[in-house]
Parts: structure tokens; C-alpha cells; sequence
């Protein structure tokens, strides 16, 4: 990376053939430095083109912004001598400018994008190299994990922050780096301009309506990784057990790139064909090529198969040996609070914590606890405050419907009122218990556990605080389980 750059060597034309030497990329004024490019972006609430004028006062050497950006600080930029840039899409010029800017990030790059089971996968494909030696990290909701590391703000970062920490990757020895591609990334063009060699799709199901306009521009945000972002040489590793599925592996495969397929369906290149559950994992059995092949998983619920066959896949389709790949399947471990054992009462009831906070998701984990419970599932879950109200009383239904315990308290009521939340879910399971303490809740769950019950501590996950109105205070979902237990074994 150059001290300075021209707008030319950064893909960019400013107005009037004006040219200009960048020092560095800014999206918020406050950290403008002499020379920097300003990217002055559209929001949902304001543009950024009302901080024009603080960017020029800092030093800014080139505004990018759009037509509307351009018209808002047309009189700050008439007096300024800074370069203009204006695009259609200046979101994804930005993301193109960025990776001109970092140049380097790690040689082998992938990505995964779904409603559920991006962090699984993003996490087991970098769990997959390691076990074959290569120096690899993954990036997403859980910050930067593996043989680097760094928190994250965002489950996608914007480019800066996203090509900054590739160019980081790559200069520690980074060589293989797998990363969550989340709608809003996807939407906001966040990913355009990294380089990658495969992607996959994991499902499709509610949420962020509060964000999309509906399911399709949900969809079509999500269809964005394989219709703009993987090359055409790529390859897309697609679940096809869904309608979504299928529809993403068209998309795909019109673009021209190679299609390794994932699923139940028979016709799927990686075919899973059975399954034996016990309280500790499963013994998968599957097909690639015609060739059946058994492993041992220590995982908890039948959806990590797919979670699975999907980072091997990505794995394979960047370049590693097949049989090399399912040599390290059974070395795998669970994301921390992704269906994660937390405690283990004497009587032999277990507590897990998973992160499943839409109705598809929790609906899915209830399912595919099951088989691993010999007794009753209790549940205890909420939903987040400020986020997609239309889901709360599908994951109301969804918990009715799958366990055999129903306790409703709050999750992330952020500012909204949590009453108000805890009656919106309720509406799906009437006949649930409404506790509003978290903690409580969790004791409460605990004490219920009969030999051989399973409790799901649901919602949270890896999360480490609770956040109410704009506060955050400290709770983590198993290390309160664990308490709970403690407390009711009489060991503390």
C-alpha cells in the first residue's frame, strides 16, 4: 500500500479531468486527514453529503457522493479546490477504491451468505484448513478468529474497514480467509471489490424485513454474492433442499459458474443420506461422486451436516483433495453459543445455548435437538428490541410447535418496552411462561430439567451483554446456565 495514490491508480474520474493525490479513504468526517478521499454515501436516515462540508475542513483532497450528494454540498464544494467524484453507485465504487487502495488480501478468499449458518460454516471452513495446515482466519459476526484475530463492528464491515483488515490478514501470513456475507453487506455492495474463489449458500427463511422491503428484495440482496460479486470462473456451492436453494443454483449456473451442490435432495453432489444421533453428536453418512463416506461429528443437531458439507465444499472447491478435506470432519467443534453444551445437571439434563434469534432458525435448532433428547425440551427465548417485528410471533409459534416447554423472556429489548416484545411473541405461544428476567428465566428452565430433559437457551448465543435502552450490561447466556446449575446442585 502507497503512501498516496491518484484518483487514476484508484479506478476514479473526478469531474473536469481534475486530478489529486489521496492519502488515505474516510467515510466519517470526523476522521478525515489532509488529502483523504471523503466518500459522502447515501443512508437511510440522512446522506452523507451533509458532512461534506466537515470532510473539506479537515483537509479532504476528493469528494466521492452522488447527484443527490453533489446538489446537497454544492455550494462547499464550489468553493472548495477538492476533486469530485460522482458516480451512480458510489457504495461500490468505494468498495472498488478500497481494494485498489489495501491491494493485498489473503490468496484464496470465500465467502457464505444465508439466514442461518454463515458463522458455522465461515468458522468450520477455517477449522478445515488449519487441520491441513494452511494459515487461514474467518471474518463475520464474531470478529476475526483463527491465526489472526481483530473485533469487528459488523457482521460484513463497510470496505474500508473490510479491505484494511484483508490487507492486515495478508501481511501476518494469512493465506486462506473465509468471510459472512450478511444482506446488509451484500445490499450496500460492502463485498464488491474482494477477490473470491467460491461462495455458498446455506438457506433462506424471515428476517431483516425491518431493512428489506420484503422477502424478495431480501433474496435478491442475498442472490447479489453470486450475480455480481463470485466471478464467473467461481464456484457456488449451493444447499439445494429448499425452493430458494434451487432458484440461487440457477443463478449461478447462468453466470457460468461451476456448481457444487449440497443437501438431501438425491440429485446433490455432496448427498446427505443418513443420520444417527446420541447425546454427544452424530455419525454422518453421505455421497460425493458415488462414493459413500461415514464420519463422526461432535456436533449437536442434524443442521450442522449441512453447515458441514458446505465448508467442505467451499474448502474443495478452493483447491484441497476430497478425501483430504472428510479426513478432518470429526475434528470439528461447535462455534462458541451455536448449539453450544453449556452445563449438564447430575440427573443427566443438558443446557445448550444457541444463537437462533429468527422463527426459521429456532425452529430448526428445537428440530434438531430432538433426537438427541430422550426427555422433554424446555426452551427459553426472546426477541431483540428495534429489529423485524412481523417475526416475533413466528418464533412464539416456532417454539409451541418444537418443545415441550415454553418460557418467554427478553432478549436485546434495546429501546423498545420489553413487555411490549415479550407480548408480541406471546401472541404465538399463548400458553408459554413469561418471565421478563433473563436470568431468571435461565434459573427457571435449569430447575425444570427432569433426567434426560434438554433446555435451549435461545436468541443470544456468543453474545456477552444484554443491551437495554443504549446501555449494554454483562450477561452471557452459558455462563448464566452454568450458574444456574451450580446454584441448584447446591455447589455454590
Amino acid at each position: 500500500m502507497a503512501g498516496t495514490k491518484s484518483l487514476g491508480e484508484l479506478g476514479l474520474t473526478a469531474q473536469g479531468g481534475r486530478e489529486a493525490r489521496v492519502t488515505g479513504l474516510s467515510v466519517d468526517s470526523r476522521q478525515v486527514k489532509e488529502g483523504h478521499l471523503f466518500a459522502a454515501l447515501p443512508g437511510s436516515r440522512m446522506h452523507g453529503a451533509e458532512f461534506i462540508q466537515y470532510a473539506l475542513r479537515m483537509g479532504a483532497g476528493a469528494i466521492l457522493t452522488d447527484r443527490e450528494g453533489a446538489e446537497i454540498a454544492k455550494a462547499e464544494l464550489a468553493a472548495s479546490d477538492a476533486a469530485l467524484i460522482v458516480t451512480e453507485d458510489p457504495r461500490q465504487t468505494l468498495a472498488y477504491s478500497a481494494a485498489l487502495w489495501f491491494e493485498r488480501q489473503p490468496e484464496t478468499v470465500v465467502a457464505v451468505t444465508g439466514t442461518s449458518g454463515k458463522t458455522s460454516v465461515a468458522t468450520f471452513t477455517r477449522q478445515i484448513w488449519q487441520a491441513l495446515g494452511r494459515v487461514s482466519a474467518n471474518l463475520g459476526t464474531m470478529g476475526v478468529m483463527g491465526d489472526f484475530t481483530a473485533p469487528l463492528a459488523h457482521t460484513t464491515p463497510e470496505p474500508i474497514t473490510l479491505h484494511r483488515v484483508l490487507r492486515e490478514m495478508a501481511d501476518a501470513g494469512v493465506t486462506h480467509a473465509a468471510m459472512e456475507a450478511s444482506s446488509h453487506g451484500l445490499d450496500q455492495g460492502r463485498l464488491d471489490g474482494v477477490r473470491l474463489d467460491a461462495a455458498a449458500f446455506t438457506n433462506f427463511s424471515q428476517d431483516h424485513l425491518d431493512y428489506h422491503a420484503n422477502f424478495d428484495d431480501y433474496f435478491a440482496a442475498k442472490a447479489g454474492l453470486f450475480a455480481r460479486v463470485l466471478p464467473e470462473e467461481g464456484t457456488a456451492v449451493i444447499n439445494i433442499d429448499e425452493a430458494r436453494g434451487r432458484e440461487m443454483a440457477e443463478i449461478a449456473r447462468h453466470r457460468g459458474q461451476r456448481l457444487l451442490t449440497v443437501g438431501r435432495n438425491p440429485v446433490a453432489d455432496l448427498c446427505i443420506t443418513s443420520q444417527r444421533f446420541d447425546a454427544t453428536g452424530q455419525d454422518l453418512r453421505f455421497t460425493f461422486d458415488g462414493k459413500p463416506h461415514l464420519v463422526r461429528l461432535a456436533l449437536i443437531g442434524g443442521f450442522q451436516a449441512e453447515n458441514v458439507l458446505a465448508a467442505a465444499g467451499l474448502v474443495m472447491a478452493a483447491g484441497e483433495e476430497p478425501e483430504a478435506v472428510f479426513g478432518t470432519l470429526p475434528g470439528l467443534v461447535t462455534v462458541r453459543g451455536r448449539m453450544e453444551l453449556a452445563a449438564k445437571r447430575d440427573n443427566g439434563a443438558t443446557v445448550f445455548v444457541d444463537y437462533s434469534h429468527k422463527p426459521g432458525a429456532l425452529a430448526s435448532a428445537l428440530q434438531s435437538l430432538r433426537p438427541h433428547v430422550m426427555g422433554r425440551i424446555v426452551v427459553v427465548f426472546g426477541a431483540g428490541g428495534d429489529r423485524d417485528r412481523l417475526k416475533r410471533p413466528l418464533m412464539g409459534e416456532a417454539a409451541a410447535a418444537f418443545a415441550d416447554v415454553v418460557i418467554v423472556t427478553d432478549d436485546n429489548p434495546r429501546t423498545e418496552d420489553p413487555a411490549a416484545i415479550r407480548a408480541e411473541v406471546m401472541a404465538g405461544c399463548p400458553e408459554a411462561t413469561e418471565v421478563g428476567d433473563r436470568a431468571e428465566a435461565i434459573l427457571r428452565g435449569v430447575d425444570a430439567l427432569q433426567p434426560g430433559d434438554a433446555l435451549l437457551i435461545a436468541g443470544k448465543g456468543h453474545e456477552t451483554g444484554q443491551i437495554v435502552g443504549s446501555d449494554i450490561y454483562p450477561f452471557d447466556d452459558a455462563e448464566q446456565a452454568s450458574v444456574a446449575v451450580a446454584a441448584l446442585e447446591g455447589r455454590i
